[in-house]
């Protein structure tokens, strides 16, 4: 497969030494928190990825730009490698289906990572809702007309356990963690999340680091959770495995 990679700020002798500094850090949450906060304030930027169904696809490592999943996927690549070629094959573990890199195999659902990454991820949603949580059956990728979001990539079938936002009380916001990866869970047909960040815990306040396509931030940034919310249906939420 071929490969395009950009590094940024980075060089491929730093990126060894920055992760080999975040592998110290044994909490999956708290590394993931050290990972992130090196990637405020870079821009956000729209279809970094390469490949479709008429398209062959490129492993695209962009570390100078991101969107809201490659961000997290970036993130998560890191976090379970201590060298950038452990990178290299963690990140086509956690983009693709069974390490398989092509573009009918890409996660390109922010549930596909609970799916089809289970050894890695853990949907926890329903756990942390006290009962609050809500079940739709989404039959996603494909619009409401019949017509697909992604042509080329097969109707997938699930069940989407979500949180409301006005259900999110004290209790469940007490129960999120640094670390765990939140989706905006979506109303439209076809699609699991409109949006996806990283949960960051700071002293008392719950933030949700994230990159903005918003026209002010167009970065990654942090924002207080419940505020980014507060017009937003729900969340779901997946945390990473030691």
């Amino acid at each position: 497969m071929n490969a395009q990679i950009i590094l940024g700020k980075w060089t491929d002798n730093s990126l060894d030494l920055f992760l080999k500094e975040a592998a110290d850090i044994r909490h999956p949450g708290k590394r993931i928190d050290f990972l992130s906060k090196q990637f405020l304030d870079t821009k956000y930027t729209e279809a970094t990825l390469t490949g479709d169904a008429d398209t062959p696809e490129v492993l695209v490592i962009n570390l100078e730009a991101v969107d809201c999943l490659t961000f997290i996927e970036y993130i998560e690549a890191m976090r379970r490698s201590i060298s950038f070629d452990e990178f290299r094959e963690n990140l086509i573990r956690v983009r693709y289906c069974s390490g398989r890199a092509a573009f009918e195999s890409r996660n390109h659902f922010f549930t596909d990572w609970n799916a089809f990454n289970s050894d890695m991820i853990s949907d926890v949603t329903k756990h942390i809702a006290s009962g609050k949580s809500k079940d739709v059956s989404k039959r996603l990728n494909e619009k409401d007309d019949g017509s697909f979001f992604l042509p080329g990539i097969q109707c997938r079938l699930r069940e989407v356990t979500y949180i409301q936002t006005i259900d999110l009380d004290e209790t469940i916001l007490a129960r999120l963690e640094t670390g765990d990866y939140v989706g905006i869970y979506s109303k439209e047909d076809g699609l699991d999340v409109s949006h996806t960040g990283i949960i960051i815990k700071q002293n008392d306040s719950i933030y949700m680091r994230h990159a903005s396509s918003v026209k002010e931030h167009m970065k990654v940034l942090d924002e207080e959770l419940m505020d980014y919310l507060k017009d937003k249906p729900g969340i779901i939420v997946l945390r990473p495995k030691d």
